[in-house]
């Protein structure tokens, strides 16, 4: 849940910059940011208690309107003892939360669970001390797996490199990476989170991912027989778009979680960013367990209006084994309905599918059937 990463980050930066406490950290500035040194480790601390806030009072609609501040007179070495103790804290409201909770970010979907906000904490750990560090003259690096649990965790769009650290300095603006242009303007992105009825639909994040294309649960607990097979099939695909640089999270794939009792039933997901006429197409697929309960055409009705309510997409697609009678039903169920005969032949043609493959389709309303 990041709850060890928050602790290890916090540990290994506040170790270095021990070594400087009897420093002048107010009249330096922190590397490229406005602030100077002290100012940049009173923000580190503000935003460890802001996220512990965050997920222990589980806000919903904005920051919980509190900040701390330090008594008048601190020192360094008190301002090191106030980050150690937010860091603590975050811990703890990490390992108190269960994992299908969430709470207010602004970016980019309003709403983190705990892995964000741990993946969040530990980003500002890492950056701004490496900023103080670059102020004050100090070598900085951290353990390689931290950079690389906040890449894979907020940071889905960025094509990783062997060495996390510099990709996530050069992310944020703070470092050059070979073959890649500078950044400038910059954003973490959480996952993306749709509610159904009965159902939540979880975007995996290329961390989640990883975990069950490699055969692990993917951080959800699953009923018995899950993770269906094409569930890790899909997480293979993910893992191998933000290798390449191309995962969009927003066209990612999803796991279906059960509001009742929080356990995964199945996943769905796009099998890519829309084209440029705004087409995109759609798979799914539940636990033996689950089926024949409306769950698949629950989530396919939800996350086609969730994407069809965008500009850049105009339709959808789907398709299905001609025997599959079952998973025909569930595209029928959700709005979509077989397409004409030449489209279904390219798809066919495509897939090289000699005829096995039928095409569904759910187009926006104001999208021309043949498009």
């Amino acid at each position: 849940m990041g709850g060890e990463r928050v602790t290890e980050a916090v540990a290994d930066a506040v170790a270095l910059l021990r070594t400087v406490a009897d420093r002048d950290w107010d009249g330096v500035k922190a590397g490229r940011l406005d602030w100077s040194c002290r100012a940049t480790a009173e923000h580190v601390a503000g935003d460890l208690i802001a996220y512990a806030g965050q997920l222990a009072g589980r806000a919903q609609r904005a920051y919980v309107p509190f900040e701390i501040t330090l008594d008048e007179g601190t020192g360094n070495d008190g301002l090191l003892d106030v980050i150690e103790t937010t860091g603590a804290l975050l811990t703890a409201a990490l390992r108190t939360t269960p994992p299908g909770v969430r709470a207010f970010h602004p970016y980019p979907f309003r709403s983190a669970n705990r892995e964000g906000f741990a993946a969040m904490g530990v980003a500002e750990v890492l950056l701004h001390t490496h900023d103080i560090a670059v102020g004050l003259g100090l070598a900085y690096e951290p353990p390689a797996a931290l950079p690389r649990f906040v890449l894979t965790t907020i940071f889905p769009e960025v094509r990783p490199d062997a060495d996390p650290w510099r990709t996530l300095l050069w992310a944020t603006g703070r470092g050059d990476l070979p073959g890649r242009a500078p950044v400038d303007a910059w954003r973490w992105k959480n996952d993306l989170v749709l509610p159904s009825e009965r159902l939540t639909l979880q975007g995996l994040t290329p961390a989640t991912a990883t975990d069950l294309a490699q055969g692990g649960d993917g951080g959800f607990d699953w009923v018995v027989g899950g993770p269906y097979e094409g569930t890790r099939e899909a997480a293979g695909m993910l893992t191998q778009a933000y290798e390449a640089g191309l995962h969009r999270p927003e066209f990612g794939v999803f796991v279906l979680v059960r509001r009742e009792d929080g356990l995964a039933v199945g996943g769905i997901g796009f099998h890519g960013a829309p084209d440029e006429e705004g087409r995109a197409e759609i798979g799914y697929d539940l636990v033996e367990g689950a089926r024949g309960r409306g769950y698949a055409s629950e989530a396919l009705d939800a996350l086609s209006r969730w994407a069809l309510a965008r500009d850049d997409v105009h339709s959808l697609c789907a398709t299905v084994e001609e025997g599959n009678a079952p998973s025909q039903r569930v595209a029928e169920r959700a709005g979509y309905v077989r397409a004409g005969a030449e489209e279904e032949r390219a798809v066919q043609d495509r897939h090289e599918s000699e005829g096995s493959l039928l095409l569904y389709v759910r187009r926006d309303p104001g999208t021309p059937s043949g498009r």
